[in-house]
Formats: C-alpha cells, sequence, structure tokens
C-alpha cells in the first residue's frame, strides 16, 4: 500500500484546538468493524456499547512539561529544548533549537539555576543527548520551568494543563498525551466499573515519533520511532482471564493496542514484561488480542490512521474518516472519538 492511499481532505476548522467541556460530551462515532455500519453518539454513550466481563484497557501514562528554555552558560543564548525520551537517570535525548547552539559540551542553564545541563551527544538524526542537573527531583524541578509540548497543529494557549492529561494518568515520561483517554470522566469511569467491565493499566510513554509523518510512499519502508512500554502481572491476568472467558479487550487508545500487539507478538501471550517497541501496525497485519478500539480521529497519511484501517479495513475506515469529515466531527488530540467493535 502507498502512503498516498491514506489521505484524507480536512478543512482547517475541523482541527479541535481546545478541549471540549466536559470530557464525556465530545461525540462519538460508532463504527462497526465488520459490517462498517455507522451509528453517531457522545462519549458518555461508551457504556451502553461495553458488557459484563470486557475488558478495557488504557494507557496510563503521564504527560511531563517537556518543553524547557535554557540559557547559553558561554552567551546567554537562548535554546530550546524538548525532552523525547529518558536514556538513564537524568539523561535524556532531546531536540534542540536552534541546534547550532547547542554543541556537544556546551552548558546551560534553566529556570535561574533550578536546572543545569550539558550536552554530552549529538547523534546522527540531530538530536542530542542531554545530562541534566538539579537539587531537588528532576520531575518536581521541570513542573517549574517546563510547558506543555502540545501537537503541532494546536496552536492556541491551553488555559488548564490537566487537560492534556486523562483523568487515570499516573506514570511520568510521555511527550504527547494518549489522547483516547482524554474523553473519560472519573464518573464514567465508575459506572462501567459498575457495569461489570474490567479496567486493566499498561503504561507506553508517547515520544513525538507519533506526529513525525510518513515520507515515503510505500508504506513499508516506514521505520517507526521507538516507545517503552510496560505491563504489570495485574493487567496481564485481567487481559488473560478475559480472553480465556470469550468476553472483550477493548483498547483505549492507539498506544495501549500498540502495547498489547508488541507483548503478544513477541511473547505469543500476554504476561508482565517491560521493553521497547517499535510495531508499525498497517494493513494485512493480523491482531493477535484487540476485540474492540476506541480511538480519536488521526491525521492524513499517519501511522495512526493505518492502524486502525488494519483494524477496522480500509475501506471501513477511509468511510468512516468521509462521514465524519461531512458531519463537521472534531479532529485529532483534542476533537471527537470513534469506538470500532
Amino acid at each position: 500500500m502507498n502512503t498516498s492511499d491514506f489521505y484524507y481532505e480536512l478543512p482547517d476548522e475541523l482541527i479541535a484546538q481546545t478541549p471540549i467541556e466536559p470530557r464525556d460530551s465530545s461525540r462519538l462515532l460508532v463504527l462497526g468493524r465488520n459490517s462498517g455500519e455507522i451509528e453517531h453518539k457522545h462519549f458518555y454513550d461508551i457504556i451502553d456499547y461495553l458488557n459484563e466481563g470486557d475488558c478495557l484497557v488504557v494507557n496510563d501514562s503521564r504527560v511531563i512539561p517537556a518543553r524547557i528554555y535554557g540559557v547559553k552558560a558561554e552567551t546567554g543564548a537562548r535554546v530550546e529544548f524538548l525532552l523525547l525520551k529518558q536514556v538513564s537517570g537524568n539523561k535524556w535525548e532531546t531536540l534542540c533549537k536552534p541546534g547550532k547552539k547547542a554543541k556537544e559540551g556546551t552548558k546551560f542553564t534553566f529556570g535561574d539555576g533550578i536546572m543545569t545541563a550539558e550536552v554530552v551527544e549529538v547523534k546522527e538524526d540531530g538530536n542530542r543527548i542531554v545530562d541534566f542537573k538539579c537539587d531537588e527531583n528532576f520531575f518536581s524541578a521541570l513542573d517549574k520551568i517546563g510547558q506543555m509540548p502540545l501537537p503541532p497543529y494546536i496552536t492556541e494557549k491551553l488555559e488548564d494543563q490537566e487537560r492534556y492529561q486523562t483523568v487515570y494518568s499516573n506514570e511520568l515520561g510521555s511527550a504527547a498525551a494518549p489522547t483516547a483517554g482524554l474523553h473519560f470522566t472519573n464518573e464514567l469511569m465508575d459506572k462501567i466499573r459498575a457495569k461489570g467491565v474490567k479496567i486493566a493499566y499498561v503504561t507506553l510513554h508517547v515520544g513525538l515519533g507519533t506526529f513525525r509523518p510518513v515520507k515515503v510512499e510505500d508504506v513499508t519502508k516506514h521505520k517507526m520511532h521507538s516507545e517503552h512500554y510496560e505491563v504489570h502481572e495485574e493487567t496481564a491476568r485481567i487481559i488473560n482471564e478475559t480472553k480465556d472467558s470469550g468476553k472483550r479487550v477493548i483498547s483505549v487508545g492507539t498506544t495501549s493496542c500498540r502495547t498489547l500487539e508488541s507483548v503478544a507478538t513477541q511473547y505469543g501471550e500476554i504476561k508482565a514484561c517491560d521493553g521497547w517497541t517499535d510495531i508499525f501496525i498497517y494493513p494485512g497485519y493480523e491482531f493477535k488480542v484487540l476485540d474492540g478500539l476506541i480511538t480519536n480521529f488521526h491525521l492524513p497519511e499517519s501511522t495512526l490512521i493505518m492502524l486502525v484501517s488494519a483494524f477496522a479495513g480500509y475501506d471501513n475506515i477511509m468511510n468512516a474518516y468521509k462521514v465524519a469529515v461531512s458531519e463537521k466531527y472534531r479532529f485529532f488530540s483534542f476533537g471527537d472519538a470513534m469506538a470500532i467493535l
């Protein structure tokens, strides 16, 4: 398949710039995975599509305020650092702008001395490995000096930073939110549990590579970015019991989906483990775990629209997106949702 096969026309005004209130009042397009039939609902209606014994798998990763501004020790020049992923300890792979001011060995200060850093390596792709130092906990210092790294297509200021976190976020480490989960409220989660639906937590720290465009025409030639995941014993048990009882495992978001499918691909089952995944799911892929997927509307020609096309069928997805545009659904991170069941 070609990358251009996944293109669709999207008017700029349908790109959601701000989150809707309350979270679960966003619209929900329900797509029959096999039938391709479409229903138009609101997100709070999702409970009507979940059955007792089903398992909802959510990503509990929490976004860090990953955009920070450093002052070059020698010259006072200002450089933007975007934390991409933790390498070890307080060493992070970062994107620096302008990069020419962040050569190997260059030192910076942040927030009037709250944090200092040294560039210890310049990678082939231009990213920097930066060693940060601070007297307090790194993430506490980051909270004081950092900004939320909103996606490039969001140009409006986010008034409440917590709106770019899921209500169940817990594990610090993402550079971008697992946005399918932004629609859930604590009250809706309580109702889902009360219906007898199990909630299982995985952690996948979302990297900014999730926004990286596919630059090759042949889909199979694209190289996926790598992200760290973790699956706990309790989660593995819940998922395996759900599958054994013939009930459905429904993933909230492509990140939860990629975590489960990565583990099943590597081990032949869901088990407690952690590691790095660069799994690339596109049409032709055979799903090993998933029975349903709750997700947002994704960018044209992105790896994410390829993933949902693999799950629901290319024709079904491209038609659903066409309908969503005509019905003026809101798109991307702060937009509306789709449930494929």
